[in-house]
C-alpha cells in the first residue's frame, strides 16, 4: 500500500475514553483513517462487513467477546486483518486469538508511536505478538510429545526456497515484500506459504515465524 494512502481502520472497545484516545492517536499520525467505532462484538462484525477496512482493532473483553468477533470477521470479511488490543496477558487469550484468525496481539500499555509502527506492519501483511509473550507462546507450543517431530525436524522438511521465504516472514515481511525481495510473484509467495504452514504443522504465519525463531534464533 502506498505510504500516502491512509490505512482504514475500525476500533471496537467498550471504554469510550480509551477508544477515542486510540482513534485520535491514529488519526493524528496521518497514516490512518478511522472509519468506524463501536462497543460490542456484533457491531464490530457489522462495521467490518460494511467498510471492509484494512484493519480492525478489537478488545477481547468487550460485550459479545473480542475473540468471537475475530472469528466471525475472519469468516465473513477475510480481507480485514484483525489486531487484538487488550490488557490481557493471559497465554490462553493469545492462543485463542491467533487460532480465531488475529494477525496481531497488542497490549494496551503500548505507546502511541509503537502502536502506529505495529499496525502499519500488520496492515502490510506482517504479524505481531509482544516479544515476551512470544517466548511464552513458544514454550506453550512445545516441547513436542514423544514420537512427534521436533521443530528442527519440521524445518528440515522445507525446500531451500521455502526456507528463504520463511526467514523473510520471520523478519516481519509481508507477502508483497517477500515477493519483491526474492523476485517472485505475490501469488507464488502465497502458494509457498500454504505449503510452509502445512509442513510446519502450524495455523498461521505468526506461529510459523515463532517456530523459525526457535530453531534459527534471532533473525536479522
Amino acid at each position: 500500500m502506498p505510504e500516502d494512502t491512509p490505512i482504514r481502520v475500525i476500533i471496537a472497545d467498550d471504554h469510550p475514553l480509551y477508544r477515542d484516545g486510540v482513534a485520535r492517536t491514529l488519526t493524528e499520525s496521518g497514516r490512518f483513517s478511522v472509519v468506524g467505532q463501536c462497543a460490542t462484538a456484533a457491531e464490530a462484525v457489522e462495521l467490518a462487513r460494511a467498510h471492509l477496512p484494512e484493519l480492525a482493532l478489537i478488545d477481547i473483553s468487550m460485550p459479545g467477546g473480542g475473540i468471537e468477533a475475530t472469528g466471525r470477521i475472519a469468516t465473513l470479511a477475510p480481507a480485514v486483518r484483525v489486531v487484538i488490543l487488550t490488557a490481557s496477558e493471559a497465554d490462553d487469550d493469545v492462543m485463542q486469538a491467533l487460532k480465531a484468525g488475529a494477525a496481531g496481539y497488542v497490549l494496551k500499555g503500548v505507546g502511541g508511536r509503537e502502536l502506529i509502527r505495529v499496525l502499519t506492519e500488520v496492515a502490510t501483511g506482517g504479524s505481531y505478538v509482544p516479544p515476551a509473550m512470544a517466548a511464552r507462546l513458544l514454550a506453550a507450543m512445545g516441547p513436542r510429545r514423544g514420537g512427534e517431530p521436533s521443530s528442527a525436524d519440521l524445518i528440515a522438511e522445507l525446500t531451500p526456497r521455502e526456507e528463504d521465504i520463511l526467514r523473510l516472514v520471520a523478519r516481519g515481511m509481508s507477502n508483497k515484500e517477500v515477493a519483491r525481495e526474492l523476485d517472485l510473484q505475490e501469488k507464488t509467495v502465497k502458494h509457498y506459504m500454504t505449503n510452509i504452514l502445512q509442513k510446519l504443522q502450524v495455523r498461521n504465519r505468526t506461529e510459523a515465524a515463532l517456530l523459525a525463531r526457535e530453531v534459527w534464533g534471532r533473525i536479522g
